[in-house]
């Protein structure tokens, strides 16, 4: 199998930019790090790909049912989310445990806004950063994870415009 492509999201805060389903329209699934907002970002993401869901911390009414933490694999790789993990410097208690437990590929977190690539012993660490309008950072991203045909990782962080939403 060739390259394969995942969409990586985070902190929409129930609005999405049009922009992130045209650089997420070659991806074969998306992960969606929590602080969702709406599930009409799920719709909108699931026009695109299959998305795997993990819930953050504002996330109550129909969206407090999903999971806490989530894993997919896709081929040899695994990929896990949780929405608040801290940084690769300092993994919260539930990231470590996480990374213990489920011995992920690549960890997909969310929550600080702010976009992070790191290691934590064998898995890689990304926050992609905060796609979303609410919350202090200046720039709104999104990233594609590329897993390669030997399994190497790759990763493509898109800036998708300031914080209130206008590109350009």
């Amino acid at each position: 199998m060739g390259r394969r492509s995942i969409g990586l999201v985070s902190d929409t805060h129930g609005w999405l930019d049009e922009h992130v389903l045209e650089v997420f329209k070659n991806v074969e699934h998306i992960v969606h790090a929590g602080d969702v907002g709406t599930m009409a970002v799920i719709a909108q993401l699931e026009r695109v790909a299959p998305v795997t869901v993990v819930r953050g911390n504002i996330d109550g009414g129909e969206l407090r049912f999903f999971p806490l933490e989530a894993q997919i694999q896709l081929g040899a790789t695994t990929i896990a989310a949780l929405h608040i993990a801290g940084s690769p410097k300092r993994p919260r208690a539930a990231a470590r445990e996480l990374i213990a437990r489920l011995r992920p590929d690549v960890l997909v977190v969310g929550h600080s806004h702010i976009p992070v690539v790191g290691r934590v012993g064998g898995t890689l660490w990304i926050n992609p950063g905060a796609a979303g309008r609410v919350g202090f950072h200046s720039e709104r991203y999104a990233a594609i994870l590329h897993i390669e045909s030997d399994g190497s990782l790759a990763l493509d962080r898109v800036v998708l415009g300031p914080r209130s939403g206008k590109r350009g």
